[in-house]
């Protein structure tokens, strides 16, 4: 199975989700491993670079992530 290229410095898992080991495996599970176009966090990394990706970002919230795309390519 293909491991997201971000895992390993993802935030998210590293900081943000470190005292929620059960969560933090579901969502490794359906976000990081395998196909990871389906993260928001790393549908933001993708499209604008890892410097855009906001710490407090959650893999499930493709809205806020497609906003913040659209709002980068604005600039």
């Amino acid at each position: 199975m293909t491991e997201c290229e971000c895992l390993a410095e993802c935030l998210f898992f590293n900081e943000k989700m470190v005292n929620k080991p059960t969560t933090a495996g579901m969502m490794k599970n359906r976000y990081c491993l395998g196909d990871s176009s389906s993260c928001a966090r790393y549908m933001v990394f993708k499209a604008k670079g890892k410097q855009h990706v906001p710490d407090d970002m959650f893999p499930n919230q493709h809205k806020r992530a497609k906003e913040l795309i659209e709002e980068l390519e604005e600039e």
